[in-house]
């Protein structure tokens, strides 16, 4: 099936949206500082919006130049058999589909930052050096991923393979044997632990020391290791789920990329709320057995793809649903307490 983006023609883009997202890093850089103080709920509020912002606001620019990208090449549109409105419309409503999916799916990663956090002891105000400088290595391990899957979908088995992959995980996840993290028991830590000399103590927010003359790693820098090790096995869910929307790498990478980057503010804001959404999993696990389900039955027997305001209707009811459902009925715990 043709692409509206091809990335032989597009390449260009992907170098200069990372160039624009690196900018706007540095930009943020000089307000949301990964120095060695607290992230105030005011701080992390005020990134979590501005990216949010940022966001919605490529949505739209991503609306009208695919419309006119479309209006300019009648040939294409036709090939794709609609019109430049229509494909300008379902570009952007996979986009913000995309976007929600990987945004949910990555709140699981706010209880795995808990868990390195109190192992590895890192105090407050480093947490946000570890998740900052951990932010460019999720950008790059996501951009590899998403282009090998581009290439790897357009081969029909494999969108059935990675479909029935997704129910899998799903029904896991239903089953309460989602995969737990360990950092004492990980092997990439141990092996660490042999050839990098390690500090028994943080010296401050470096990630590197000197002990008597001889260069060592800190926790701070395990941590750090850590936090990208979990970012993949998140992206093993989360990115066959986003292609399981849409088809265009474009909108993958940027909907990906989008919902990584503020994960990190989104991290200081919930951290201390999160546990509350305790049918938050549940629902997810469903949001998996239904993308799933589209890649691997749905589309197969419907002969095209499931439409995509469907699709994003479905995603957003159950995840606003098991959130509602979170606050109505509270966890077990907190109702014997009351």
């Amino acid at each position: 099936m043709p692409h509206i983006y091809p990335f032989a023609d597009f390449w260009p883009f992907y170098i200069l949206f990372s160039i624009g997202v690196g900018a706007v890093l540095f930009i943020s850089l000089r307000t949301f500082k990964p120095e060695s103080h607290e992230v105030s709920i005011r701080e992390a509020t005020v990134a979590a919006l501005s990216w949010f912002g940022f966001a919605l606001l490529f949505n739209v620019l991503l609306f009208f130049y695919t419309r006119w990208h479309l209006s300019a090449e009648p040939a294409l549109a036709m090939v794709l058999g609609s019109t430049p409105d229509e494909l300008a419309r379902r570009t952007s409503l996979e986009f913000l589909s995309g976007y929600l999916v990987e945004k949910s799916l990555a709140v699981d990663n706010l209880f795995v930052f808990i868990v390195i956090f109190r192992f590895f002891s890192i105090a407050p105000q480093y947490q946000h050096r570890v998740l900052f400088y951990g932010l460019f290595g999720a950008i790059l391990l996501r951009a590899l991923f998403i282009a090998t899957g581009a290439v790897v979908m357009e081969i029909p088995w494999v969108i059935v393979v990675f479909g029935l992959f997704l129910i899998w995980q799903g029904i896991s996840v239903l089953r309460g044997k989602e995969p737990e993290i360990h950092p004492e028991k990980n092997r990439v830590l141990r092996a660490l632990n042999r050839l990098l000399p390690v500090s028994k103590q943080l010296d401050g927010q470096r990630f590197f020391t000197r002990e008597s003359g001889k260069l060592l790693v800190t926790p701070l820098f395990l941590a750090l290791v850590f936090v990208e090790i979990t970012d993949i096995m998140f992206a093993f869910d989360s990115v066959p789920a986003i292609f399981g929307l849409t088809r265009e790498p474009l909108v993958v990478f940027t909907s990906n990329i989008f919902a990584v980057i503020d994960l990190r503010a989104l991290y200081f804001l919930l951290a201390a709320f999160v546990a509350r959404f305790h049918y938050l999993s549940t629902g997810l696990s469903f949001v998996l057995i239904f993308i799933g389900s589209k890649m691997a039955f749905l589309d197969p027997l419907l002969g095209e793809d499931v439409p995509t305001e469907i699709s994003l209707l479905v995603v957003l009811g159950i995840i606003v649903g098991s959130i509602l459902l979170s606050l109505v009925k509270p966890p077990a715990k907190e109702r014997d307490a009351a």
